[in-house]
C-alpha cells in the first residue's frame, strides 16, 4: 500500500475506526434433531452479547429472531469473544442458516433441522463406507477407491518374536498363519487386533440394537473373519506389518496403493521385503497368559458375534461363545507390566485393562443368556467385579477406555446404583470441563484423538440416558457432537463428507492416490501446535493441501487440512467406529 501525504484547509476529521476481522458463526453442519438443544457459536473480534441474530430458511425468509448470549471468553487474539446463540426454538424441519448483522456481520454454513431418524442414519452408513474402503485381502467392495486384492501373501504370513526397542532385525518363530483380510488401521496398511476388536464391538452394538444400515452386517462378517484367523491354537496374534528402522523399510516408509506391495520382487534382506512379506506378531508365547486388555476386548467382540447369531445360527453362536470364553480365561490378571497393544506399544499406549475385562464378561453373560447357557450368573459376577475395579474413570468412550460400554452392558444384566453413579461421576467431570472451555468442548481445544474423544463423550452421555431414562446430560451430548461436526474454532466438520466444510486432504494413502473421498472417516482434528509444526517441517512438499486455517489457530492448538499432517487429518478405524456408535445411538 502507498500512502500519499497531502495538505488541506479542511477541518481535521476523526480517525477512522480500525477494521476488525470478520466474525464467523459455527454450527453443527449436519444439524440438530427437532427437540434438541441447539447452540451456535458466534466468534467475534469483540463481545457481541445482545447482538440480534436471525435464522433464515433456504429461501432467505426469516423464521426465528434471537440474540447472542454473554461471551464465553476469547478464542484467539483475532476472535476475542465467543457468544452462544440459542436456536432451540427452531423445530420445523428444513435447511437453515444463522445471520448476524448487528455490531458484526456473519453468516453460518447451512444446517438441517429434522427428526433424529432422518439426520443420523446416513452418517452411520457413511462410516461403513470408510471400512469398505480400507479392507485388506482378496474380498473387496466396489467403490470410487479403485481397490484391488492386496497383501495376498498374508495368507501364509510368518510369525516373528516381538522385537525389543533396540532390535534392528526380526527373528522368525518358525510358525506361519493365515492373516489375510481385515482392515487397515488408518492411513497406513498395518492391521491391529487391538483396534479391530474395538471397531467390531462398536459395529456389533449398532447391528444388535439398531438402526443399522444394510451394508453393516457384511462388513462385520469381514472383520470377524479376520479376527478369527488371529486366534489359533490358544495363541492370540496382534499385528500384521511393521514400522521400519535403519535396516529395512516398514509400512510407513513408502507412499503407495496397497496392491503395489504384491508386485514387489524382493528377497530376504532387501529393504522392502517386509512390505510384501509382512510379519505377524503375537500377544504372548504359546502357553503364556494374554495381556488382559486384549483378552477382554477380543472376548467381547466374539461374544457380541454370538449374541447376533443366537437367533439365526445357534451353532455359529455357540462356537463364537466358546472362543470368547477361552480367550477371556487366558487373561493375565496378575500383570504389573506394560499392556500389549501394538508393535511398538507407542502406537496405542493403553494403561487400563479392568474396563476391558468388565466388558468381556458382560458380553459373555449376555451371549450366554441369549443361548440359554448356564454360565450367565458366573460371568455377570465377573463383570461386576471388574467394573468395580475399573469404576470412577475420567474419560468418555475411547479406544483406550471401554468402561462406558461395559457399564451400560452390565446394567442390562444387573441394574445397580453403583453403575449409574460411575457414569454420572465421569459425566459430571466432563460437563465441568466443557463449561470452562470457550467452545464448550469437554476435550478442550485440541490434542490426540480429539474428534473421537468428543464423539465418545456424546456416546457416553447417550448410553447413560438409555440406562436410566435420565435426560440431564442430553444438552451436553448434543454440544459435544456439534463440536466434532463443525461447532469448533475452525468451523471444520471432522467427519469426512458430513456438512459443507470437512477435510479435503486426509492423511490417507488410498484417498490421496486415487483422489477419492474417504467419506465417513473421522479424522483426529486440531492438535497441539508443536506436533503440527513438526510434521509440516519433516515434509516440505505435499500432494494435497486445502488451504490455511491459520487465522483460527491458537497458541495451544492448530488445524491443517493437508495430507502430510497425520496429527490433524488422519482418519482411523477406531475414530470412525466411535463416531458410528455415537451417531447410531441418537434415535
Amino acid at each position: 500500500m502507498i500512502l500519499l501525504l497531502t495538505t488541506s484547509c479542511e477541518a481535521p476529521r476523526p480517525a477512522p475506526r480500525p477494521v476488525l476481522p470478520a466474525a464467523v458463526i459455527r454450527v453443527d453442519q449436519v444439524g440438530w434433531a427437532d427437540r434438541e438443544t441447539k447452540i451456535a457459536m458466534l466468534l467475534a473480534p469483540a463481545d457481541a452479547a445482545g447482538a440480534k441474530a436471525t435464522v433464515v430458511d433456504e429461501h432467505g425468509r426469516e423464521v426465528l429472531a434471537t440474540t447472542a448470549g454473554p461471551s464465553r471468553g476469547a478464542w484467539n487474539p483475532r476472535y476475542r469473544a465467543i457468544n452462544p446463540v440459542d436456536l432451540s426454538a427452531l423445530r420445523t424441519p428444513g435447511t437453515y442458516r444463522v445471520r448476524v448483522n448487528d455490531r458484526v456481520t456473519a453468516e453460518s454454513p447451512a444446517f438441517r433441522i429434522d427428526a433424529a431418524g432422518k439426520l443420523y442414519p446416513p452418517l452411520v452408513a457413511d462410516s461403513v463406507r470408510y471400512f469398505q474402503a480400507h479392507r485388506d485381502g482378496a474380498d473387496q467392495v466396489d467403490g470410487p477407491w479403485q481397490r484391488a486384492a492386496a497383501h495376498l501373501d498374508d495368507k501364509s504370513a510368518r510369525v516373528y518374536r516381538t522385537p525389543d526397542d533396540d532390535d534392528t532385525s526380526l527373528t522368525a518363530t518358525g510358525t506361519t498363519i493365515d492373516a489375510e483380510g481385515g482392515w487397515y488401521d488408518a492411513g497406513d496398511y498395518l492391521k491391529f487386533t487391538h483396534t479391530t476388536a474395538y471397531a467390531l464391538i462398536a459395529m456389533q452394538l449398532v447391528q444388535r440394537d439398531g438402526p443399522a444400515p444394510a451394508t453393516l452386517a457384511a462388513e462385520i462378517d469381514h472383520g470377524m473373519s479376520w479376527l478369527t484367523r488371529m486366534y489359533r491354537d490358544g495363541v492370540l496374534y496382534t499385528q500384521v506389518g511393521v514400522a521400519g528402522n535403519d535396516e529395512f523399510l516398514g509400512d510407513h516408509d513408502s507412499w503407495r496403493l496397497p496392491q503395489a506391495d504384491d508386485g514387489l520382487a524382493v528377497e530376504p534382506g532387501d529393504q522392502r521385503y517386509y512390505q510384501r512379506y509382512r510379519p505377524v506378531f503375537r500377544a504372548a508365547a504359546p502357553g503364556d497368559p494374554i495381556s488382559p486388555n486384549l483378552a477382554g476386548r477380543v472376548a467381547a467382540a466374539f461374544a457380541l458375534a454370538a449374541q447376533r447369531e443366537a437367533g439365526t445360527d445357534p451353532a455359529a453362536a455357540r462356537s463364537h461363545l466358546a472362543t470368547a470364553a477361552k480367550i477371556f480365561g487366558q487373561a493375565n490378571t496378575g500383570t504389573d507390566g506394560d499392556l500389549v497393544t501394538t508393535v511398538p506399544n507407542a502406537f496405542y499406549p493403553e494403561e487400563t485393562w479392568a474396563d476391558d475385562l468388565a466388558l468381556g464378561a458382560a458380553e459373555l453373560a449376555l451371549a450366554a443368556k441369549a443361548l440359554g447357557d448356564q454360565r450367565v450368573a458366573e460371568w455377570t459376577a465377573q463383570a461386576t467385579r471388574w467394573a468395580d475395579e475399573a469404576g470412577g474413570g475420567d474419560d468418555g468412550l475411547t479406544v483406550y477406555d471401554v468402561d462406558p460400554i461395559a457399564d451400560a452392558e452390565l446394567y442390562r444384566l444387573a441394574p445397580s446404583t453403583v453403575l449409574v453413579q460411575d457414569m454420572r461421576g465421569r459425566l459430571d467431570k466432563a460437563v465441568k470441563a466443557a463449561a470452562a472451555d470457550p467452545m464448550g468442548a469437554a476435550t478442550g481445544t485440541g490434542g490426540s484423538d480429539y474428534a473421537a474423544r468428543q464423539l465418545g463423550w456424546a456416546a457416553t452421555a447417550t448410553l447413560y440416558r438409555q440406562m436410566t431414562g435420565d435426560d440431564r446430560y442430553a444438552a451436553f451430548a448434543t454440544a459435544q457432537r456439534a463440536v466434532a461436526l463443525g461447532a469448533n474454532g475452525w468451523g471444520m466438520s471432522l467427519v469426512i463428507g458430513a456438512g459443507d466444510v470437512y477435510p479435503q486432504c486426509p492423511h490417507d494413502q488410498i484417498g490421496t492416490l486415487t483422489r477419492s473421498s474417504m467419506t465417513g472417516g473421522v479424522v483426529n482434528g486440531p492438535n497441539t501446535a508443536d506436533r503440527v509444526e513438526s510434521l509440516a517441517s519433516e515434509s516440505p512438499s505435499t500432494l494435497c493441501s486445502a488451504g490455511s486455517y491459520e487465522i483460527f489457530d491458537r497458541a495451544d492448538a492448530q488445524y491443517v487440512d493437508d495430507m502430510r499432517i497425520s496429527a490433524t487429518n488422519e482418519p482411523s478405524i477406531d475414530f470412525t467406529a466411535t463416531g458410528m456408535l455415537a451417531f447410531a445411538l441418537i434415535h
